[in-house]
């Protein structure tokens, strides 16, 4: 191991007292050389957070091919039947591109959906229940709909008489919706905020003194019932829910959507959960006909990942399992195995660099050519992801770390530091 690297990083990290009693995990891989660089505790479990999003992207570049299927349907005579593919992209706010809509739109004929396919859970396992109202908590579904979100809107109005000026407030939603909107009548309460209750689709308003406001809320997804309420006046039809799994006679036409790069990208860059989620969702049904994070995270783990160094814990997509653990090493080799498999012009376009997504305030002076994900839990700081060091050598690395009391900031800048440090001296 380089004893620059070390003696730099006990100066920077490990005396820092603010991370004195925090676990730290530190591996620097260099593939060329095919050794560690440098290795602290790279072989013990961490809870990852969202670096979890790199072995979902892995899965979905593995197993998903160049666009990603929005729909599949068989075609009869008298009727249509749809068979869900949980694609994130259907009627978000983020694709103007809607195939599915358009073929939806188009058809004369019944439309059944059929959902015998879902065999897991809205939320993930190991996820905080006290999240629900939070857009990073957003429920996971076959058939999602706008991102499964209401963006919530609060406006204030002007009143044209300038005799009389008057002021009034405007709350709208996207979509607009049919479900219970109650208003809270404290009137100490001086920003605006949306609350929904736990297991309905009943919205407690509560409106502010911002001019403007908006917030993001998931909805109740029960299934696929939510999105068949907001696909119906979206395409102007009723898709009724087939009433028994019957055999499928014949194969199902694909009606693809997005190109797959297009929901990598900004899961990554912007460390997307539900994005993530689905995306593992549909690898799982591409390959296994049942949307399971269980079945496909072991198929993985048998197959693809067989090799990781230390066999991990892995519960969901996006990392927000505190059920999930992994080691440095674990990364390291899946990085190294990205870059391999998919090469690292692709991964540059995916992966975020210095001054821009979750690191927009990290790594300025090293864009692009440190590229990585990163990862926040209460207590938790994580960075993984690989570097072009300043004599243009390919480097890997992953720094985890767990059970710190201190700022998440001052952490993050040790890090900087210390993979700024590497970079400048290979």
């Amino acid at each position: 191991m380089n004893k620059k690297l070390s003696n730099f990083a006990n100066k920077a990290i490990f005396s820092d007292s603010a991370l004195a009693k925090a676990h730290i995990g530190i591996s620097v891989f260099s593939p060329s050389e095919n050794k560690y660089l440098y290795d602290y505790n790279s072989s013990r479990y961490f809870v990852p957070a969202s670096n979890i999003k790199i072995v979902s992207c892995y899965a979905a570049m593995k197993l998903l091919g160049d666009s990603l299927p929005g729909i599949r349907y068989i075609q009869e005579p008298n009727k249509i039947t749809l068979f869900p593919t949980g694609d994130p992209t259907l009627l978000h706010p983020d694709y103007s591109f809607q195939p599915v809509v358009k073929f939806l739109q188009k058809t004369s004929v019944p439309l059944y959906i059929n959902n015998s396919s879902w065999k897991t859970d809205a939320l993930g396992a190991g996820w905080s229940w006290a999240d629900y109202n939070f857009e990073y908590s957003t429920e996971r579904s076959a058939l999602p709909v706008y991102g499964n979100n209401i963006r919530w809107i609060q406006e204030s109005v002007e009143s044209a008489d300038t005799l009389q000026p008057e002021h009034s407030v405007s709350t709208f939603s996207i979509p607009e919706v049919d479900w219970k909107v109650r208003f809270n009548s404290d009137l100490q309460k001086k920003s605006f905020y949306v609350q929904r209750s736990q297991a309905e689709n009943v919205f407690t308003i509560t409106e502010g003194n911002e001019k403007r406001a908006e917030q993001s809320v998931p909805f109740v997804t029960h299934g696929i019932q939510s999105a068949l309420e907001l696909l119906r006046d979206t395409i102007g039809k009723t898709i009724i829910v087939a009433e028994s799994a019957a055999p499928i006679s014949q194969k199902p036409s694909t009606i693809y959507s997005v190109p797959l790069d297009s929901v990598l990208k900004p899961m990554m860059h912007r460390s997307d959960n539900f994005f993530a989620e689905q995306l593992l969702l549909m690898v799982a049904n591409e390959k296994y006909g049942v949307f399971s994070e269980d079945v496909i995270i072991d198929s993985l783990l048998n197959n693809q990942l067989k090799e990781l160094p230390q066999r991990p814990s892995w519960a969901d997509g996006s990392g927000l399992s505190r059920y999930n653990l992994f080691s440095p090493r674990d990364f390291v080799f899946i990085v190294d195995k990205m870059q391999k498999e998919f090469g690292l012009e692709r991964l540059k376009n995916i992966f975020t660099t210095g001054g821009e997504g979750t690191i927009a305030n990290y790594y300025k002076k090293d864009s692009g050519f440190v590229f990585a994900k990163t990862g926040s839990l209460g207590g938790v700081v994580a960075l993984s992801g690989f570097m072009i060091s300043k004599k243009g050598k390919l480097l890997i690395f992953s720094a985890l770390i767990n059970n710190y009391r201190g700022s998440g900031v001052a952490a993050r800048r040790k890090i900087e530091q210390f993979i700024s440090t590497v970079r400048q001296q290979f």
